[in-house]
């Protein structure tokens, strides 16, 4: 099997190419490398180039077209997007260049060289808004809050649009927040990797707010794993990946000072603008329809991921 992985120098992107090398596919990776990193892919580079090749392409041109009219993946995993929700706030215009333009490029490209399907990482976390229900099911209303959920939404519905006008197969994933190995401790979005670098620096994290605020966090190897399960399953349908629990950010840092032997108590600053007070997704569609759950207790993940950061302490000194 062929596969094509937009973003696959993220960090989800690269562990799911790992897991796809591991499986004996053949793997392509577009990526422009603003967020992503080759130190991701140490491993698949060292393969020859029947397995894997490299692509650094702006998603938002007509080369990505060309490129996977080329190629002619069997499947497109679609990773790759603007996830800066604060700087899709300040840049909207930006936000959806990347985040919709790019995603009709990948389509066109997938139409033209008869690609089998399209699995698309949505965002468990902005699709909803405030949901009235949590755990939140995929039958609750689309309120996106931000122009980056507005634009995961817009691309659902062009999905919507290839499959049913255009025959191009598809699952959406909504993700809840993922975190682990390879997360960029400098983003926005990576709380899990932002706590991690300042303990083990023996460094104050900053919390805002109280931190009673709860995010959905799922271990990015079980991510990886829905993507794989989609490529036969879930056609045509949007699906959560999390767990299903709500963890406080107060709890998550607890949890993360007591495994790195961190005594202090967090920086407290005032709550950010708009920030979602809960998220949590059901994810028993996913089960029903893909046959997946997640498998790693959040204790382990975060044991896995500090020590991931550790090494590359370590291994830079």
């Amino acid at each position: 099997m062929q596969a094509l992985v937009t973003g696959g120098a993220g960090f989800i992107g690269s562990t799911l190419v790992d897991r796809l090398l591991a499986e004996d596919w053949h793997v392509d990776v577009i990526d422009d490398l603003s967020s992503g990193s080759l130190a991701n892919l140490a491993t698949a580079r060292t393969l020859p180039d029947r397995r894997f090749s490299f692509h650094r392409l702006d998603l938002a041109s007509p080369a990505v077209v060309e490129l996977i009219a080329h190629r002619r993946p069997d499947v497109i995993f679609h990773l790759a997007a603007q996830m800066d929700v604060r700087v899709s706030v300040a840049r909207p215009v930006f936000d959806a260049t990347v985040n919709v333009l790019g995603s009709l490029n990948v389509f066109e490209g997938a139409v033209a060289a008869g690609v089998k399907k399209v699995v698309f990482a949505g965002s468990g976390g902005t699709l909803y808004g405030t949901p009235e229900k949590i755990p939140t099911k995929e039958t609750a209303a689309q309120h996106p809050e931000s122009p980056y959920g507005v634009a995961k939404k817009a691309v659902g519905e062009y999905l919507y649009y290839y499959r049913h006008q255009r025959g191009l197969e598809y699952t959406v994933l909504a993700l809840a927040n993922v975190y682990g190995p390879r997360q960029n401790p400098h983003g926005e979005a990576g709380v899990v990797a932002i706590f991690s670098a300042k303990l083990l620096d023996r460094e104050r994290p900053l919390i805002f707010g109280d931190g009673s605020q709860t995010r959905d966090f799922v271990y990015v190897d079980d991510v990886a794993d829905a993507f794989v399960r989609a490529v036969e399953k879930g056609g045509g349908l949007t699906l959560n990946i999390g767990t299903g629990v709500e963890t406080s950010v107060q709890k998550l840092y607890n949890r993360m000072a007591k495994l790195t032997g961190f005594r202090e108590k967090a920086d407290y600053k005032p709550a950010r603008m708009g920030e979602l007070q809960r998220s949590a997704v059901d994810a028993g569609r996913a089960e029903m329809h893909l046959g997946w759950k997640p498998f790693t207790m959040i204790e382990d993940g975060l044991a896995r991921t500090l020590e991931y950061f550790k090494g590359q302490r370590a291994g830079a000194r």
